[in-house]
């Protein structure tokens, strides 16, 4: 039977359920809840610090006017972070590593972005579409083209989270399986790839974070151009 590497992207199953909403209730039951003791333990001071310092950089630029959208912005934050730091893990799944998830997320903040600029500034919003001083003969395509660009917005965030973790998850099974091949043949070898599996595998962890933080920072600056 032929090995298929995609495999590890399907929804797992227990005696028939899929445990995709498993894995995503499972990041929010991991985070600690505040008590009503005056000293807080590690984990809750460390996440307090984590996410005061993310909404410091995320919304420095943003008017006051974009700064209530910070807690729906930093819960984001840290589910992403949990979910692409789950498929890490063994015998796991990575919920977005699926592209309807990610468009689940991207389409509707995206969305939600764009009404609030037609909203309160409709002629700002609406001038994006045409840059001052463009020729004449030229307005009707840079409006096409400036209206395709603003609609694949959300294509871009969805596709990038999931390109980027299907990717990296893709290339840490194929070196994983030379591996093992290259074990009984050449030990040395395996050794090498094995240390070069190690530094994918930190790789990865820092991809994990950093896609998570770049989703949400595009999304800020959609807001910031219509707030």
């Amino acid at each position: 039977m032929a090995l298929n590497f995609f495999d590890q992207f399907m929804s797992p199953t227990l005696m028939g359920i899929p445990l995709m909403g498993l894995a995503l209730l499972l990041p929010w039951i991991l985070y600690p809840t505040c008590t009503p003791r005056w000293l807080n333990n590690r984990l809750l001071t460390l996440q307090s610090w984590f996410i005061g310092l993310f909404t410091q950089q995320i919304f420095v630029p943003l008017s006051p006017a974009g700064h209530k959208w910070a807690t729906l912005f930093a819960s984001l934050m840290l589910f992403l972070i949990s979910m692409n730091l789950l498929g890490l893990l063994p015998y796991t799944f990575t919920p977005t590593t699926q592209l309807s998830l990610n468009m689940a997320f991207a389409v509707p903040l995206w969305l939600a972005t764009v009404i609030i600029g037609m909203r309160n500034q409709p002629t700002v919003a609406l001038g994006h579409l045409l840059p001052e001083g463009t020729p004449v003969p030229l307005i009707p395509v840079l409006i096409i083209i400036e209206t395709i660009s603003l609609f694949i917005r959300p294509l871009a965030l969805g596709v990038r989270l999931t390109a980027n973790l299907t990717a990296g998850h893709l290339l840490i099974q194929l070196i994983a399986t030379a591996v093992f091949v290259l074990l009984p043949l050449m030990p040395t070898v395996a050794i090498l790839t094995a240390l070069v599996l190690f530094l994918l595998t930190l790789l990865e962890v820092a991809v994990a974070m950093i896609q998570a933080y770049v989703f949400v920072l595009l999304l800020s600056l959609y807001l910031q151009e219509n707030v």
